[in-house]
């Protein structure tokens, strides 16, 4: 389980990629708990099992939730975007993109929405 001690993102604390359902990350996450919980692993190794554990519960619990998932999302988007890269859009195209973005809301199916009528 060296994997997720160095693992950049919940996704890859799973092992699953960024665009994986519900049921992969489910299935990811039996898989790994099946591996690394505290009551399946040799004596020795409980202490860094608790540990990995936890890591990977963390993940299941973030990436299960539609509205956790797409927080995370975006803060994992915000944090691989390069330096400058928001300066680097001009304000033409700043206030384009802002039209848009007071009509659409995420909703508790985990989709994005309008209140737009067409």
């Amino acid at each position: 389980m060296a994997m997720t001690a160095s693992a950049s993102s919940l996704y890859e604390v799973l092992g699953i990629s960024m665009s994986a359902s519900g049921h992969e990350i489910k299935a990811a996450y039996r898989r790994l708990a099946r591996m690394c919980h505290p009551d399946v692993v040799a004596m020795n190794q409980k202490e860094m099992s608790a540990t990995e554990f936890m890591k990977i519960h963390a993940a299941y619990s973030t990436l299960s939730d539609p509205n956790k998932r797409a927080n995370y999302d975006r803060d994992l988007f915000r944090r691989r975007q390069p330096i400058g890269f928001s300066s680097a859009l001009s304000s033409a195209a700043m206030a384009s993109m802002s039209r848009f973005s007071g009509g659409y809301k995420y909703n508790s199916k985990g989709n994005w929405e309008t209140d737009q009528c067409w």
